[in-house]
């Protein structure tokens, strides 16, 4: 088996949490063992690398915590051992039995969990008519599992037996090959084996225990052979079990450097680090994470560049040296036996078409995950397209000197309708490479040539015929008809135009699912860009309400009088639109008191528009962490009744609605509230509709991170549980007053859940909730709503109540608070306001008088927030 396929198994894992702790799932098998059987739980003091430390070994990069030489790792677990007495020179893990082929670079943005290839043998001797050998492989330390989908052997005559563990059937037939070079046998020796068991199984193991049994026609020939074992090796830091329980004592935790986050390794015990989106680096030493400069087009400038691994071309803006790609995502990795591997993906690669946009790949996983931000997998082959930043066409124009599109005759175009991100292509006609200038760039081939210069001639005699009869009946015409035609072209072209826009916002899509509603075409309209023009005085200046980082929102008139507020984003990339769609197809068909209302949408223009009801008051995340100064806050009667209300509308979406709808993506940003602060739930956009016998379906996971449900993370499947977490999350913002995700007191980021959970075990709940709730509400009621959110935070789905649960919970604490707050013991007359103990609580009665929105300031917070 060559060892470019054995290279296509390295797996590195993506972390995609920017905090210190993420919850994960119960790793699939008990502790990694010492020798002697006892689990290994090392506490370690946190070292830094010396100055001295070699970083090299031949062409190997040794980054912290792994280090060759005394005080140069983080533990004796990653010492390494490099022999400079061979050539090139070779590496070692800490045993010398196991021989470092490629380390995964903690340099990657992208990397949470490390891998290591590894490479030794293993003697097998046997008896004359022995029938089995058995073999035992072993890590080097606890850090290390070996994962099973990576392994590979070579060895002649022997089937080869995976056996069983808690994570194994009793015996799995292990492909081998006696051949170096044969690629993914699926037959040894006339039988079916398994060469690579999946790795959605989660199998990894340590020791891996192996059965090796003579094939019988060679049987008396076997004698003692060598087998040659690759495997990749996982690591982690295992001192602690968690994240939290690592970062709770600064004198250990390895994730050391600013801009950096921790991650609980799901398949061991223990975390590893990373740098978060938008920087890079070692985040195991001081100062490693640095901020991502992005695409670099000043590299290939670079000439000693090599452009080849073996007989593939490496076109700009990729590259296999340091300094020599646009960005470090695009560097490539040239193996001995000259087949590239792109660090984030799991196979090799085989071609790379620059004018197409493409790269061709084999022996990886079909997987989107394993490719990184930069890499999108087309589905209907091996082959990845690739963008060079994650802007748009208009907003990496504006950036000049990191533009990409640097050769003339080139152009910006977007990869596909779902991802955002740009590359570059030659235009129509023209060949070579857009990402650079000169000789090698976009240029204009012979047979292009010819094309455009016969049609040329026939094109100046056309026009010279077209010009000779349009003078002469110019002469006749132009006086009449002149202003008559201009009129009319004019008109043509703004409906052809706008005839183009709808179509390509799915215009026709979106007439066919209102039509075949009846409750949807009477609820929601397709307006025409004209009649929002005409609402908006065709969006004069003086009508936007406001401005939000994604758009503006305008005061319309409709010609009902109705007063609406109309959002208009700045731009909107092709693969939102299926979002805007989905997002104007569910509120078509609900109709919810405590649900926005939305009168329809226009297509007709480049970016699609939205009319909505007002909702003055704008979200619960505004007035909840607005400006202490302003002396405003709800009372905790009225935060009660809201989150009543808005569980009754979830309530409503999941079970009694004509279709379900899950709308995963429930955070305080999406709660508005009205004049009266009854609350409206909004955004649809990441929400998805789910037939009534469906309890799941499995989708890419999409949330705001802190109401996450991490459940729905590990499973990719989404039910109505996953509403109810991130609920829970919300009951805890109400009692604790703080975001799903804060800085505490030792300046690092910390989900609100776990801090809520970690402070229950160790305080009483009237410790930890704010002030004003403690002030206002009574004992029963915080215990109340803090248990209520606990069973919502359930890590088990099955564990948490249903929504249904969820509000009958809360509406009768808000009935009992009402009966209690409402009738005076003097003489049981109902009382008329609701009492705001801390002096500066406000209710629905008075709320106009302390918080008034003019219907300039309307609606404007749903411009700017984000999803």
């Amino acid at each position: 088996m060559a060892i470019h396929t054995v290279l296509q198994m390295l797996l590195l894992l993506s972390c995609i949490t920017t905090t210190t702790t993420t919850t994960t799932a119960t790793a699939p098998l008990a502790a990694p063992a010492s020798d002697s059987g006892a689990p290994i739980h090392q506490k370690s003091i946190r070292k830094f690398p010396s100055a001295n430390c070699p970083n090299k070994c031949g062409d190997k990069d040794i980054m912290f915590p792994f280090g060759i030489g005394p005080g140069c790792s983080q533990q004796t677990s990653f010492d390494l051992i490099c022999d400079n007495t061979t050539y090139p020179p070779r590496l070692y893990l800490r045993d010398r039995a196991m021989d470092v082929i490629f380390m995964g670079d903690t340099r990657a943005p992208l990397v949470s969990i490390g891998g290591v290839l590894i490479d030794f043998s293993i003697a097998i001797s046997t008896s004359q008519g022995a029938e089995v050998y058995n073999a035992s492989l072993k890590s080097p330390s606890s850090n290390f599992v070996f994962a099973l989908s990576n392994l590979w052997i070579t060895v002649c005559n022997f089937y080869i037996y995976l056996i069983g563990n808690s994570n194994i059937s009793p015996e799995i037939p292990f492909c081998t090959s006696c051949d170096p070079d044969e690629l993914d046998p699926d037959m040894v020796y006339g039988k079916k084996c398994n060469h690579r068991p999946p790795f959605e199984a989660h199998m990894v193991a340590n020791p891996v225990q192996l059965k090796f049994v003579p094939v019988k026609e060679a049987h008396q020939q076997v004698q003692r052979q060598i087998a040659s074992v690759v495997a990749t090796l996982y690591w982690n830091i295992n001192d602690q079990h968690t994240c939290a329980a690592a970062s709770a004592d600064e004198t250990i935790f390895a994730c050391v450097s600013s801009h950096s986050s921790c991650v609980d390794t799901p398949y061991m015990p223990g975390y590893s680090c990373c740098c978060d989106v938008g920087y890079t680096g070692n985040p195991y030493v001081l100062g490693g994470c640095s901020s991502d400069h992005g695409y670099n087009p000043s590299a290939r400038r670079n000439v000693t560049c090599t452009r080849s691994c073996g007989k593939i071309k490496v076109p700009f803006p990729f590259g296999l040296e340091d300094g020599c790609s646009a960005r470090t995502g695009f560097q490539l990795y040239c193996n001995t036996s000259a087949f590239m591997l792109l660090d984030s993906m799991t196979g090799y690669i085989t071609n790379i078409n620059i004018t197409e946009g493409y790269m061709d790949i084999e022996g990886t996983s079909h997987d989107q995950s394993n490719y990184g931000p930069l890499y999108i997998a087309d589905r209907d082959s091996r082959r990845l397209r690739w963008v060079v930043a994650n802007l748009t066409c208009q907003e990496a124009h504006q950036h000049i000197s990191t533009y990409a599109c640097v050769s003339p005759n080139s152009e910006c175009l977007y990869v596909n309708s779902t991802t955002m991100g740009y590359s570059c292509k030659c235009n129509d006609g023209y060949a070579g490479n857009p990402y650079v200038t000169g000789p090698d760039g976009c240029k204009c081939n012979d047979d292009t040539i010819k094309m455009k210069c016969a049609p040329s001639r026939k094109q100046t005699i056309l026009s010279g015929i077209a010009i000779g009869l349009g003078i002469g009946l110019g002469l006749l015409l132009l006086g009449l008809s002149a202003m008559f035609i201009l009129c009319r072209w004019r008109r043509g072209v703004q409906k052809r135009l706008r005839m183009k826009y709808f179509t390509k916002n799915h215009g026709l899509l979106l007439e066919q699912l209102i039509s075949s509603s009846e409750d949807a075409s009477e609820k929601t309209k397709i307006f025409s860009l004209e009649e929002l023009e005409r609402a908006t005085n065709n969006f004069d200046h003086t009508r936007i309400l406001g401005r939000g980082g994604h758009g503006m929102v305008y005061k319309g008139i409709l010609s009902d009088q109705r007063v609406v507020a109309i959002k208009k984003s700045n731009v909107i990339e092709q693969g939102e639109i299926d979002q805007f769609i989905n997002e104007v197809a569910i509120l078509s068909q609900i109709n919810h008191r405590n649900i926005v209302k939305l009168h329809g949408c226009c297509l007709e223009s480049e970016v699609p528009l939205l009319v909505y009801d007002f909702v003055p008051n704008g979200s619960l995340f505004e007035i909840l962490y607005s400006d202490p100064s302003n002396n405003f806050s709800l009372s905790w009667d009225v935060c009660l009744r809201i989150a009543a209300q808005a569980s009754g509308a979830l309530y409503y979406l999941h079970s009694a609605a004509s279709i379900s709808v899950f709308h995963r993506d429930v955070k305080f940003s999406n709660i508005l509230l009205d004049a009266n602060y009854t609350a409206k739930v909004s955004d649809f956009g990441a929400s998805r509709l789910v037939h009534i016998d469906q309890t799941h379906i499995t989708t890419h996971v999409q949330g705001t991170f802190g109401y996450l449900d991490p459940e729905y993370f590990r499973t990719r499947q989404l039910n109505e549980k996953s509403d109810v977490y991130s609920f829970g999350v919300l009951l805890l913002e109400l009692l604790l007053r703080r975001k799903p995700v804060f800085t505490n007191e030792s300046g690092s980021s910390q989900s609100l859940s776990s801090y809520f959970l970690g402070e229950m075990q160790a305080r009483p709940i009237s410790e930890i909730v704010a002030a004003q709730v403690r002030d206002e509400a009574t004992e029963e009621e915080i215990i109340s709503v803090a248990s209520l959110a606990d069973m919502c935070l359930r890590i088990q789905g099955e564990e948490r109540p249903t929504m249904k649960e969820v509000e009958m919970t809360l509406q009768l604490l808000h009935t009992k608070r009402s009966m209690s707050s409402h009738v005076t013991p003097e003489n049981g007359r109902a009382e008329h306001s609701v009492p705001s103990h801390s002096g500066n609580g406000v209710d629905p009665t008075s709320a106009d008088s302390q918080r008034c929105y003019s219907l300039e300031q309307e609606f404007l917070s749903s411009a700017s927030l984000p999803r």
